[in-house]
């Protein structure tokens, strides 16, 4: 008999749709539940929640993007610096520590390459009280700079592991051809092999973009009330003691959430090339 039949799936061949269903219903659900929200009444959420939108209303939306205290706009300004500041310095730092790690072959380079995977284990919600005390010591606490410093430090060893990998299926003898022609280290980096690391780059992108985005707690402690909100950190703040504009609130969830949905679908053509590319060459 073969390994097919003898296979929980060959004996049941109705499982494997009925898990991915399930697994599919189960996350779709939460956004099902935010989009026939967003385009109800107010009124409508609290006595039928799951109720498809009839007649649908862009109330809950204008409600958002008009409240007195700017809520969602200052929180989109802050979140749109702190995402691009952290993502582009995260990719220039990542790119060009990763091809170091990747082409030397001593010792101390594969210390530090398996210390920053280590990083990797270790929850942000670890580390945050010794990051607040040393951002306060620095004076960098409340300050975009500080809760960018912070996305730098804690989300670099993804993008060394992403760039590492990928550079290792870059033949070296592009360098040594560069350098022969006069290219120093720097200008073969910038012109030779960053312009091949496109599915890379893309995949930290989206990564590191989608985290530092939708990250809660971080900018709730780091920033605090006086350094300012985020479009996430906003949401929370609109549901106060009292609060029963729940439109209003799918409304918020509904924008925070669409700025990162249209990056990641600009640079998804890239995103599983990048991911798969350090896969086939160690």
């Amino acid at each position: 008999m073969s390994d097919t039949a003898n296979s929980p799936t060959g004996r049941a061949p109705w499982a494997r749709p009925v898990v991915t269903l399930v697994v599919t219903a189960a996350f779709f659900l939460p956004l099902y539940l935010v989009l026939v929200n967003v385009f109800k009444p107010g009124g409508e959420i609290d006595g039928s929640p799951a109720a498809l939108p009839w007649p649908p209303t862009l109330d809950n939306l204008s409600a958002a993007l008009d409240r007195p205290d700017r809520l969602f706009w200052n929180g989109l300004i802050n979140s749109v610096t702190i995402t691009f500041l952290s993502i582009v310095v995260l990719t220039v730092v990542s790119a060009l520590l990763g091809h170091y790690l990747a082409r030397s072959r001593n010792r101390f380079a594969r210390a530090c390459l398996l210390v920053l995977l280590a990083g990797l284990m270790i929850p942000p919600q670890v580390i945050l009280v010794p990051v607040t005390e040393v951002l306060r010591l620095t004076g960098m606490m409340t300050t975009i700079q500080g809760i960018v410093a912070f996305n730098v430090g804690y989300y670099v060893p993804f993008g060394v592991f992403v760039f590492s990998g990928f550079i290792r299926t870059i033949p070296l003898e592009l360098e040594e051809s560069a350098q022969l022609d006069g290219a120093g280290r720097w200008r073969t980096f910038w012109q030779v092999v960053f312009p091949l690391l496109r599915p890379a780059t893309a995949s930290v992108l989206i990564f590191l973009g989608v985290w530092i985005w939708n990250d809660f707690l971080n900018p709730l402690i780091i920033l605090g009330p006086a350094g300012g909100t985020t479009v996430t950190v906003g949401v929370y703040r609109a549901i106060g003691e009292h609060q029963s504009d729940y439109g209003q609130v799918f409304g918020l969830m509904f924008l925070a959430a669409l700025p990162v949905l249209i990056f990641y679908l600009a640079l998804q053509k890239h995103f599983v090339k990048g991911l798969t590319g350090g896969a086939v060459k160690g």
